[in-house]
This record gives C-alpha cells, sequence and structure tokens, in this order.
C-alpha cells in the first residue's frame, strides 16, 4: 500500500513539473517580448553551428554542456531567489543593499553561458549584473530561468525533477 501511494505521489510531482514547463514554454516568447523586447531574446534560437565552429567541439559535447547549462541555472535561480530576497529585506528596512552574492551568482553563470554562446542567457545575466531594481532583477531571474527550460526542455524537465526529490530527502 505504502508503494502505491508513493508511486502515486511520484506521478502526481512529476505531473506538476510537465505542467510548469508546457506553462513555461507557451509563455515564454510572450513573457520575453514584453519584458526584454530591447534584449531581442524573445525570438533567440541557439545555433549548435556556431558554437561547435567557433568552440571547436563536436555536437554531442556542445549538447553534453548545454544541458550542464540548463541545470546549472535552475539550481542557481533558486539561489538568485534567495539572494533577492535578502536584498528586498534590507530594502524594506532601509539597509544598505549588498549586491555581491548576487552579482557573483550572475558573473559564474555568465562565464558559462559566454563559453557556450547562449546569447539569450548571455543578454539577461548581464542585466543582473548592472541593474539596480529588484522587481526588474526578479523579472530577470524568471526569463533566465524561462529561457533555460525553452533551450532544453527536456533536460530542464528532468533537473527540476531531480531538484524537486533532493528536497524532500
Amino acid at each position: 500500500m505504502r508503494e502505491n501511494e508513493t508511486l502515486e505521489r511520484r506521478s502526481r510531482i512529476n505531473s506538476e513539473i510537465r505542467d510548469s514547463i508546457d506553462k513555461t514554454l507557451e509563455e515564454c516568447s510572450g513573457f520575453l517580448r514584453h519584458n526584454f523586447n530591447h534584449l531581442q531574446v524573445h525570438n533567440y534560437k541557439y545555433d549548435f553551428n556556431e558554437a561547435t565552429e567557433e568552440l571547436g567541439l563536436d555536437a554531442d559535447l556542445i549538447d553534453q554542456l548545454l544541458e550542464d547549462y540548463v541545470a546549472q541555472i535552475l539550481k542557481s535561480k533558486v539561489q538568485f531567489v534567495q539572494h533577492l530576497q535578502k536584498l528586498k529585506t534590507a530594502q524594506e528596512k532601509s539597509e544598505e543593499l549588498d549586491y555581491t552574492l548576487f552579482r557573483e551568482l550572475a558573473h559564474k553563470n555568465l562565464g558559462v553561458a559566454r563559453n557556450l554562446r547562449v546569447k539569450d542567457g548571455i543578454e539577461i545575466l548581464q542585466e543582473l549584473l548592472k541593474r539596480d531594481n529588484l522587481d526588474y532583477l526578479g523579472v530577470c531571474i524568471e526569463a533566465l530561468e524561462s529561457c533555460a527550460i525553452r533551450l532544453k526542455p527536456k533536460c530542464a524537465y528532468e533537473a527540476l525533477k531531480l531538484m524537486n526529490i533532493k528536497k524532500f530527502l
């Protein structure tokens, strides 16, 4: 009986993750067009040929590195949100805002995006590095997640599923 409950719970969680990814993919272009039209990231399609030529790596390796990038962005989103919440709390208390940890995380992810030539990620991560408006930074975090999911939806699903399982352990 307990095994059935576990399987049902996993099935429900997996369904929720799939629904979340489907919803993100549906909303992604409109969201990016509305909030980031000035960055021209809403119509972006990753160019494997450009990456393989410039990096001198084969497509399979690029594909694996992109999967690692997607998982890294999804994990980093949790940290970005935590840092952003701390900044908002400090702002509410009229304390000095220290963006150091937030910016370091953006810089780390920017290096990976640049290496892989993920142009929409580069644009959004640069915004995270230079902007101070906390509401705008929150929108940037959501856009970054949307771009990662759009880049490799199946990988994003697997990464989110694993993150969800780890949360329950």
